[in-house]
């Protein structure tokens, strides 16, 4: 998922805010949340490549890529390409926000299960959440994670979900390289090989 704010100068010429998803699916649910909470948000059903067919460069503040969603692209080429996409559509000065996983710390557990210890509220039913991780012997290979939501009734019935998801796992290092490439130069970070997740704030240069 990519959200995009647009410059100062186009805020006041009502450009808007824009949220991007290669998926059909969560470009319609993030128009029903917007919806839903009237929040001033345009959405646009557009993989990283084709960033570019939608905005023109230079034309944004800040960007943000959420969700873990790097790790989606094709491997070390298809990343570098997301992030130039990314970075091009970036002002001189302007940000790209990443959060993603720490792939160091997902690796080292292996392939396993990892099961929620708590219930979470879907579609007004409790439920459980498992995450089934494919971790490749090496790290230029797909990995795969399968997320399955079991929502359990009151009744007994249980509806089970689940979605398999394929994704090429970076070390932290590779990012910080893969940004200065594309011109985006390291702000911030949270990167601890402890936590489970970072975040990066990078700055076009």
């Amino acid at each position: 998922m990519v959200r995009i704010l647009p410059t100062q100068k186009d805020a006041a010429s009502n450009l808007g805010r824009f949220t991007t998803d290669a998926s059909e699916a969560m470009v319609r649910r993030a128009a029903k949340l917007a919806e839903e909470f009237r929040a001033s948000v345009q959405t646009v059903r557009a993989d990283w490549q084709e960033l570019p067919d939608h905005f023109e460069d230079a034309t944004f503040d800040t960007v943000f890529c959420v969700g873990n969603s790097l790790h989606h692209a094709v491997g070390a080429r298809g990343r570098v390409a997301a992030l130039e996409s990314m970075s091009r559509l970036l002002r001189r000065g302007g940000r790209l926000v990443l959060t993603t996983r720490t792939w160091e710390l997902v690796r080292a557990r292996g392939s396993r299960l990892d099961i929620t210890d708590r219930l979470v509220r879907r579609n007004g039913r409790d439920a459980v959440v498992v995450y089934r991780w494919e971790i490749a012997p090496h790290w230029e290979e797909e990995h795969h994670i399968e997320i399955a939501v079991a929502q359990v009734d009151g009744a007994g019935p249980v509806l089970v979900r689940s979605e398999l998801l394929s994704c090429w796992p970076y070390r932290y290092d590779e990012l910080e390289v893969e940004l200065s490439r594309v011109g985006l130069r390291t702000e911030m970070s949270t990167f601890n090989p402890e936590a489970e997740n970072y975040m990066v704030v990078a700055s076009k240069v």
